[in-house]
């Protein structure tokens, strides 16, 4: 069984810090004595929304003891890997808009 012991008050403090900075709105489910059930969820520059969730203890390299965070948006749907409080809010923030709207059913213009 996974443990998230790793996940602190201050590591939490971390995430937010990382986020406002980023220029990114969000908020948390106010679970950090639980971390199992940590979520924060963030609006990155193009109205999208993303689920930020700690990792599991499986899922932290030894060698990347500050890696602990998870970003998933669904629309489109892209799982980020475990990261840092600062490059999860960059992954967030950078992550581009999509380009093709044949992707989002969107009607094309007559040719």
């Amino acid at each position: 069984m996974a443990t998230f012991g790793h996940i602190t008050r201050q590591r939490c403090a971390q995430l937010g810090h990382a986020l406002t900075a980023a220029g990114l709105a969000w908020a948390d489910n106010g679970n950090q004595d639980r971390p199992e059930l940590l979520t924060y969820t963030v609006t990155d520059p193009h109205g999208r929304s993303w689920t930020v969730d700690p990792a599991t203890s499986n899922q932290i390299a030894p060698s990347r003891p500050a890696s602990l965070w998870q970003a998933v948006c669904t629309d489109p749907f892209h799982r980020s890997p475990v990261m840092s409080a600062r490059a999860i809010a960059a992954r967030i923030r950078d992550f581009p808009a999509e380009q093709d709207s044949a992707a989002r059913g969107a009607p094309q213009p007559p040719a």
